[in-house]
């Protein structure tokens, strides 16, 4: 990411500046581990031109998230090693907790959640971390590495409860890994209508979102890494996000796998999209 946005969504300088800004957006350029689909280090260039060109009044909330302050912090990039990747999310993700702000990262691939988690756990044991997510993404490693992106939530599952949902991919042995009485799988969640009150009912007080972008269907969701069929639409999504900001403390949220195509930006804009309601429905609970 070349970086030519000053701040997020070209909000003024005065809402960007980090001591006035609730909110930190931190972008992360890693795509080192993926095994398919290439692309997931663009996602964050991707993303902020998409959300230079949205418009910034919600109007399921009737608000400006933008006024609460976002911060756009300076991009992470340039690591050889998956380690080093999560080590630096890690130490800047603790940073922002320290000050207390509402932390959300941008990807790269899914690995980039792994220090992000990892920092947010070490706060309380209780925090669940709900991921949105195609694949159970449960293996301890994976080529050579527990770092993969499809260990993403191999490390923080042995010390915090997570709740998965819209999974529809995995490899056998991470059947045994998963704890089944919080997995959503999507091919049951079309014949539960009261399946998103129930998982917000599993979740402790205070949680963390992490999104796969391949959590939405592959006619909405195309430029991803590894597209499935038979995922979620747009508003399912956002319903769900809406039911666990009102009842839930979120303390903050990634969005991964962004790998953008040329030939549309539709994607593109559906991430931008999504972050911002994302922080509209956070803020407008919290208020």
């Amino acid at each position: 990411m070349s970086n030519k946005t000053k701040t997020y969504a070209g909000i003024p300088e005065e809402y960007h500046e980090y001591a006035n800004s609730k909110v930190v957006l931190q972008p992360v350029i890693y795509d080192g581990t993926s095994t398919w689909g290439k692309g997931a280090n663009r996602g964050p260039a991707a993303f902020l031109e998409a959300s230079e060109n949205m418009e910034l009044f919600d109007i399921p909330t009737r608000s400006e998230v933008w006024k609460q302050g976002i911060h756009l912090a300076s991009e992470l990039k340039g690591f050889d090693r998956p380690d080093q990747m999560v080590e630096a999310v890690y130490s800047q993700v603790k940073k922002y907790l320290i000050d207390e702000k509402l932390v959300t990262l941008f990807g790269g691939e899914h690995s980039v959640s792994i220090g992000s988690m990892r920092a947010v756990g070490e706060l309380d044991p209780d925090i669940t971390f709900v991921q949105i997510d195609a694949h159970a993404d449960l293996r301890p490693a994976y080529e050579g590495t527990p770092y993969n992106h499809a260990c993403a939530m191999s490390e923080i599952s042995r010390s915090h409860p997570i709740l998965q949902v819209g999974i529809r991919s995995m490899d056998v042995s991470e059947w045994p890994l998963m704890d089944h009485e919080r997995v959503y799988f999507m091919h049951e969640i079309r014949e539960q209508s009261d399946w998103m009150s129930h998982a917000v009912k599993q979740c402790t007080d205070k949680i963390y979102i992490t999104v796969d972008l391949d959590a939405f269907d592959s006619s909405l969701m195309p430029a991803t890494g590894t597209p499935e069929p038979g995922g979620f639409y747009y508003y399912e999504v956002l319903d769900f996000i809406s039911q666990l900001a009102r009842h839930k403390d979120v303390i903050g949220f990634d969005i991964v796998e962004l790998a953008p195509q040329s030939n549309s930006r539709a994607a593109d804009f559906l991430a931008a999209k999504l972050y911002y309601q994302m922080l509209s429905q956070i803020f407008h609970h919290k208020s």
